[in-house]
């Protein structure tokens, strides 16, 4: 089994597909966890087996629910009944640029053109109440992108999303779901994403039937930015998701754009603040491109593969004393794997084990930057 995010790109087959579906859905199984447990133990299915004994050395009084068989097929005839395609990373239909992220989904669900997933993505998000001005600069730079020749990406939200994906119909938009496919949001933007759909597409990696809550969408956010070259920031109050995204942008080292607004303006303080704070202001597509123009150029930086094993390394499996000493290193507080490393006295590899039974226990953030968290 290739470990995600080599660039093999070859493709899974269903039986291993489902074995990943069954994974990526158990409890307390994210994407830095599923690409953790394949490094480290050569496939889905050792890893699956794997589960209930890591959360009991990892201080879980019972073990998470691992993802049953029926389940996950359920999910993935479900998927083929409306059409929706099940991509792995690593297989060539994979966005280049998501595959960078260290927390890319193993599976995006995608409805829709595929090819639109390979062509160059800028971003384009701002406030929901958004003014007629902002609504009209969106579209107007949405539909310039498109004819530059770059597909535009959104979250389908109200306001600026909604005017930057209808503006792009015509040369195609893709649209993030925080939910799952059978659960848009909001609810009236159903005929937007069918029109989306004619020349675009539609992704998500939340289940079909996954219904998104308030913490679903920083996470639809990473993955805007992600698939992007840049993210552009039409408006933004001084509190809003479109911050988040602009954030999560910089720290995967994308481009940041800001198109300036009235001081006056509430929905402009966010956008101006990240101005000051060094992102490229827009006035016009040029800015945008003149940008965005020599990254094409540039071969997507993915990240290095861990050799793949077919079972766990034995050396890598910590002593009593080894596991206390780490735990105990660990609180409230964010700290670098690193410094665990050297305050333990233990070998990266035996760190990295504990630190995979505490998340599946429930017990571990993982946070940006590799910073881990006690819960």
């Amino acid at each position: 089994m290739n470990v995600p995010g080599g660039a093999d790109n070859v493709r899974l087959s269903d039986e291993q597909k489902l074995d990943w579906l069954r994974l990526i859905r158990s409890d307390n199984v994210g994407p830095r966890t599923f690409r953790t447990l394949l490094n480290h133990f050569g496939g889905a299915r050792a890893a699956l087996a794997a589960l209930p004994d890591l959360a009991r050395r990892g201080g879980a009084d019972r073990p998470g629910r691992v993802c049953l068989v029926e389940d996950a097929e359920k999910e993935m005839q479900a998927l083929r009944k409306r059409g929706i395609a099940l991509v792995a990373l690593g297989e060539p239909d994979y966005p280049p640029r998501l595959r960078m992220i260290d927390d890319a989904p193993p599976l995006l669900a995608v409805r829709g053109k595929l090819e639109n997933l390979l062509s160059p993505m800028v971003a384009l998000v701002g406030s929901r109440n958004a003014s007629a001005a902002g609504a009209k600069f969106a579209g107007q730079i949405a539909r310039e992108l498109g004819e530059a020749g770059f597909v535009t990406t959104s979250g389908l939200a109200r306001g600026i999303d909604a005017a930057a994906h209808r503006a792009s119909l015509a040369t195609g938009t893709v649209a993030v779901l925080a939910g799952g496919h059978d659960h848009v949001y909001p609810p009236e933007h159903g005929d937007l994403l069918d029109s989306i759909l004619d020349n675009g597409a539609a992704l998500t990696e939340m289940p079909l039937s996954w219904e998104p809550r308030a913490r679903d969408f920083p996470r639809r956010n990473r993955l805007i930015s992600g698939l992007s070259l840049g993210v552009v920031i039409v408006e933004a109050a001084k509190r809003s998701g479109s911050l988040i995204t602009a954030r999560m942008a910089l720290e995967q080292g994308r481009e940041v754009f800001a198109v300036p607004g009235s001081p006056l303006d509430p929905r402009a303080e966010g956008t101006n603040g990240l101005i000051k704070q060094g992102a490229a202001v827009v006035t016009n597509v040029e800015d945008i491109l003149s940008v965005l123009r020599p990254i094409l150029g540039q071969a997507a930086d993915l990240p290095a593969s861990e050799p793949p094993r077919d079972a766990p390394d034995a050396d890598s499996e910590p002593a009593p004393d080894e596991r206390k000493r780490i735990v105990a290193l660990l609180g409230p507080v964010p700290v670098e794997i690193d410094d665990l490393v050297r305050q333990s006295g233990a070998r990266l590899a035996i760190v990295r084990t504990v630190l995979l039974e505490l998340e599946l226990a429930g017990r571990l953030d993982r946070q940006a930057g590799g910073r881990v968290a006690l819960l």
